[in-house]
C-alpha cells in the first residue's frame, strides 16, 4: 500500500486542505444545535421576532461557511485523487510495458486490465473518500457528545452508552463483511474474465455452436457473484435497522430524561432538542464511517493487487547502457548454442541453436507446428531473452543494446496481424514517424497493398476500425507488412505473415522484398515450402532443435523433416 500511495506525494498540498476544509465544515455543524436550542429558547419562548431572524441569519450564514468550506474540500479531495489515479496508472502502464512476452503471457491480458482500470477506480474512490470523511466523521462523533456534555451531563450520559453500542453494531457487521467483499471481488475478477474471453472469441465460439456452453458458464460464474452479493449485502443491510433501533431507543431515553429534567428546571426546551440533534448526527457519521471503512477495505484489496502487479520485475534487462559504435559486420546475426525456456516451463522450447546469417542473406525457417520457428525469431528483437547461449547483432550481445537501438535495427511482422484504429496513414507511421507520401506508398507498393488501398476512400486516409475488421485477413496482413517495411530496417523479419495471402501474391511480395535494398537481411518463417524454398539458407526446426540446415535441394537429399513437409504440399501426380 505505502509503495502505491507514494504517487499521492504530488498532492500534499491537496491532501492537507481536503480534510482541514472538512474539518471546519464539520466545527460549523456542531453550532447548529446550538443556534436552534437558542431560536427556540429565547426567540419562540420569548416571542422575539427579531431574535429569531437574527439567529435565522446566523443558521444560514453556518450553512453557506459549511457548503463553501464542502465544495473547497470536495474539490481538493478529487483533483488529488484523480491526479494520484492518473499518475498511478501511467506508472502501471510502463510498468507492464517493460515486461517480457513471456511474463505476459503468463500474467494475463485481463488480469492487466483489471488491474489497469476497475482495481485502480476502486482505489481512487478510497483515496477521495478518505481525504473527505476520514478526518469529519469522527470529529463530529466526539465534537457532537462533547457538546452534548457542555448542554447537560445527566442527560449525555445517554450518549456514554448509545455511542459503544452503536459502535459494535456498525464495526462488527463491518468486520464480518471485509473479508466477503473480497470474495465478491474475485468473483467479479470471474464474470470479467470470462466476459472478456466471449467477447474476443465471439466469432470462434458461433462457428462451433457453443452459444449455449459459454452462457451456461457465464450464468454459473454470475450466479455465483450475485449469491455471495446478496449474501453480503444481507448483513450490511442489516446496518439500518439494528442502528435506528439503538438509536431510537437511545432518543426515548433521551427525551425521558429532558423531559424530567426540563420539568425539574435543570435544563430548557431548545437544548433537549438540541441533544436530540446531537444524537442524528452522531448517527449518521458512524454510519457513514462505517461504510467508509469499508469502502478504504476495499481499496486497500485492490492498492495490495496492483502492488503485486508492480512487484513482477522484468525478467530481461532492458536498462542496457547501449550507445557503443556498431561497425557492421558481414555476419549480422548469429545463434551461438541458443537455448529458451518460457517461464514456468520444466524444459527447454529450442535448445542448441546455433547459426549465422550473412548481411543481405534471405533465412528461410520451417518446421511443424511447436517446432520453435516463432521463438527463434522473436529473440532476435528480444522479444524473450535467450535462457542460455548467444544471440549476437552486428558482433555485439543483442542485451548489450538498449531497446530502442535494438528494434530500431529490425522490422517485425507477427503472426497475427494487429491494426489500430485510425488512418491506413496513422497505421503504416507506427514504422517511422516521419515517412514520407512517397516512402508511404513504396511500402504499400512492396507489400502488394498498393493495389486495395487505391481503392478505398480516402486512400491513405482510410479509416481502419479496431483490430481492423473492416479489411480482410490478406489485407491486415499487407498492411503490417507495409508498416515494417517503410521502417527501412536492416532486419525484415516476416513470422508466418503471409498466410492469408494466395500463392501469386506471395510470390510477388517475396520478390519485391528481395529487390527493396542492397544488404536487406530477411528472416521468413513460413509453413509453406514455396515461401523459403529460394532462400540463401533454410534452417528446419522439429521439437525445438535444428534437424536441418542448407539450400533447398541440399535439404531435399539430406534431412527427412523438410523432405515429408516438401513431399506433403507438392505430392506428385498419381500420389495418394
Amino acid at each position: 500500500m505505502k509503495m502505491v500511495l507514494q504517487y499521492l506525494k504530488d498532492y500534499k498540498k491537496e491532501s492537507i486542505l481536503a480534510p482541514l476544509f472538512k474539518m471546519l465544515e464539520a466545527s460549523f455543524e456542531l453550532f447548529v444545535p446550538l443556534v436552534v436550542a437558542a431560536i427556540i429558547d429565547v426567540g419562540i419562548a420569548g416571542l422575539d421576532r427579531s431574535y429569531i431572524l437574527k439567529m435565522g441569519a446566523v443558521l444560514v450564514a453556518l450553512a453557506l461557511v459549511g457548503l463553501i468550506c464542502s465544495v473547497t474540500a470536495q474539490y481538493f479531495s478529487a483533483k488529488a485523487a484523480a491526479g494520484f489515479a492518473t499518475k498511478l496508472r501511467h506508472a502501471l502502464f510502463a510498468h507492464l510495458q517493460g515486461l517480457s512476452f513471456s511474463q505476459v503471457d503468463s500474467i494475463g491480458t485481463s488480469t492487466m486490465i483489471t488491474r489497469m482500470t476497475s482495481d485502480i477506480n476502486q482505489v481512487q474512490s478510497g483515496v477521495n473518500m478518505t481525504l473527505r470523511l476520514f478526518l469529519r466523521s469522527p470529529i463530529v462523533v466526539f465534537g457532537a457528545m462533547i457538546m452534548a456534555f457542555t448542554v447537560d451531563v445527566k442527560a449525555a450520559l445517554i450518549f456514554v452508552v448509545a455511542i459503544p453500542l452503536l459502535s459494535l453494531v456498525v464495526f462488527g457487521i463491518m468486520l464480518v463483511t471485509i473479508p466477503l467483499y473480497k470474495k465478491v471481488q474475485q468473483a467479479l475478477d470471474k464474470v470479467l474474465g470470462k466476459t472478456r474471453e466471449n467477447l474476443t472469441g465471439v466469432r470462434v465460439i458461433r462457428a462451433f455452436n457453443q452459444e449455449e456452453q459459454e452462457t451456461r458458464e457465464f450464468k454459473e460464474r454470475n450466479e455465483a457473484l450475485t449469491t455471495i452479493q446478496k449474501f453480503v449485502g444481507k448483513i450490511s443491510a442489516a446496518m439500518n435497522p439494528v442502528t435506528y433501533v439503538i438509536v431510537n431507543g437511545a432518543l426515548i431515553a433521551l427525551i425521558w430524561t429532558g423531559a424530567l429534567r426540563v420539568e425539574n428546571g435543570y435544563i430548557s426546551q431548545g437544548e433537549v432538542v438540541a441533544l436530540v440533534n446531537y444524537m442524528s448526527q452522531i448517527l449518521i457519521e458512524l454510519v457513514k464511517l462505517a461504510n467508509l471503512i469499508i469502502l478504504i477495505t476495499k481499496a486497500v484489496a485492490c492498492a495490495n493487487r496492483i502492488e503485486a502487479a508492480f512487484a513482477i520485475e522484468p525478467d530481461m534487462d532492458i536498462e542496457a547502457k547501449g550507445g557503443k559504435k556498431v561497425q557492421e559486420k558481414e555476419d549480422i546475426v548469429v545463434f551461438d548454442h541458443v537455448g529458451l525456456a518460457y517461464q514456468g516451463a520444466s524444459e527447454e522450447a529450442v535448445s542448441d541453436i546455433s547459426f549465422t546469417v550473412k548481411r543481405g542473406q534471405t533465412i528461410g525457417i520451417i518446421g511443424g507446428t511447436g517446432s520453435g520457428k516463432s521463438t527463434i525469431v522473436n529473440m532476435i528483437p528480444r522479444f524473450y531473452d535467450a535462457t542460455s547461449g548467444k544471440v549476437l547483432i552486428d558482433g555485439i550481445d543483442v542485451k548489450e543494446y538498449t531497446i530502442k537501438e535494438l528494434r530500431q535495427k529490425i522490422g517485425m511482422v507477427l503472426q497475427k496481424a494487429v491494426l489500430f484504429k485510425g488512418s491506413i496513414r496513422e497505421n503504416l507511421k507506427w514504422g517511422k514517424e516521419d515517412a514520407t507520401e512517397e516512402e508511404l506508398m513504396r511500402a504499400l507498393e512492396i507489400s502488394q497493398a498498393k493495389e486495395f488501398v487505391d481503392t478505398k476512400e480516402g486512400g491513405l486516409d482510410y479509416r481502419i476500425e479496431q483490430g481492423g475488421k473492416n479489411l480482410s485477413g490478406g489485407q491486415k496482413q499487407r498492411l503490417t507488412i507495409a508498416r515494417a517495411v517503410v521502417r527501412d530496417p536492416e532486419i525484415l523479419i516476416l513470422d508466418d505473415s503471409a498466410s492469408a495471402l494466395d500463392f501469386a501474391t506471395d510470390a510477388k511480395l517475396r520478390q519485391a522484398i528481395r529487390g527493396m535494398k542492397d544488404k536487406l537481411t530477411v528472416f521468413i518463417v513460413s509453413q509453406r515450402a514455396s515461401s523459403i524454398q529460394y532462400a540463401d539458407q533454410i534452417i528446419v526446426m522439429d521439437d525445438g532443435k535444428i534437424v536441418g540446415i542448407g539450400k533447398h535441394n541440399e535439404l531435399l537429399a539430406s534431412c527427412e523433416v523438410y523432405k515429408e513437409i516438401y513431399d506433403s504440399q507438392f505430392r506428385k501426380e498419381g500420389e495418394k
